[in-house]
């Protein structure tokens, strides 16, 4: 079964220098039918402008993926952690006990585009911890490139959550599939362009839930990047 999350039903906050789309209920957007799909709690789709971004602030009990997407951000945390993300680059962090952090657009002209993700963890009171990886478009055309997960292997950051998160970029025409072991859920989420999954339409900011099925098959009506989780 798939169910589709159209992007035009996606909350929406603006706030001047944050434009920010939820997929699922987020801070004032509260919707009791899209709460979050299994251990995934939330995606949101942020545009933040220059020299702007997100103050210090604090979490726990939390996975959090930052999927970058254009431009950079500048991150510094109290595990220590001071550091400039990339577009095509990934940044995970376990909140766990309670971690604080800032996440600024350190451009003077470039708007910031990024998705950040979070799922909830396997247990509560973990360490907290922190993890970046570069991920080039070539790596991840054409194939489905882990780039998350509880056992990520080299060339992936570590979640503590029995999730595996991939990425693709597909050329249009590109097919691609994706096996699900039983009892697994999946999420597919696309970044841009427009494809089929499983003989359903989506585009750019589209969500799908899906449930009872063995085979994913995607196929590219564009240029194309996708994302998808595989959840217990």
């Amino acid at each position: 079964m798939i169910t589709l999350r159209p992007s035009n039903e996606r909350g929406h906050a603006y706030h001047g220098w944050l434009n920010s789309y939820h997929t699922f209920s987020f801070a004032n957007y509260y919707d009791p039918d899209h709460m979050g799909f299994r251990a995934l709690r939330v995606i949101n789709e942020d545009w933040v402008k220059p020299g702007r971004g997100f103050g210090t602030h604090p979490h726990n009990d939390m996975e959090i993926i930052t999927y970058m997407l254009g431009g950079a951000v500048a991150h510094k945390d109290t595990m220590g952690n001071e550091t400039v993300i990339r577009a095509g680059e990934v940044q995970a962090m376990t909140a766990g006990t309670g971690i604080a952090h800032s996440e600024i657009n350190p451009s003077r002209e470039e708007d910031l585009h990024l998705m950040q993700i979070w799922i909830l963890p396997e247990a509560a009171g973990l360490t907290p911890n922190y993890d970046q990886i570069n991920v080039s478009s070539e790596e991840k055309r054409g194939t489905w490139r882990k780039v998350a997960g509880r056992n990520p292997g080299a060339g992936a950051v570590h979640i503590n959550q029995d999730v595996d998160l991939y990425a693709t970029v597909l050329s249009e025409g590109d097919r691609l599939s994706y096996e699900l072991r039983a009892g697994r859920y999946a999420w597919v989420q696309v970044v841009s362009g427009k494809l089929s999954l499983n003989g359903v339409s989506l585009e750019a900011g589209d969500g799908a839930a899906i449930s009872d099925e063995s085979l994913l098959d995607v196929q590219a009506h564009s240029d194309t990047e996708v994302l998808l989780f595989d959840l217990a």
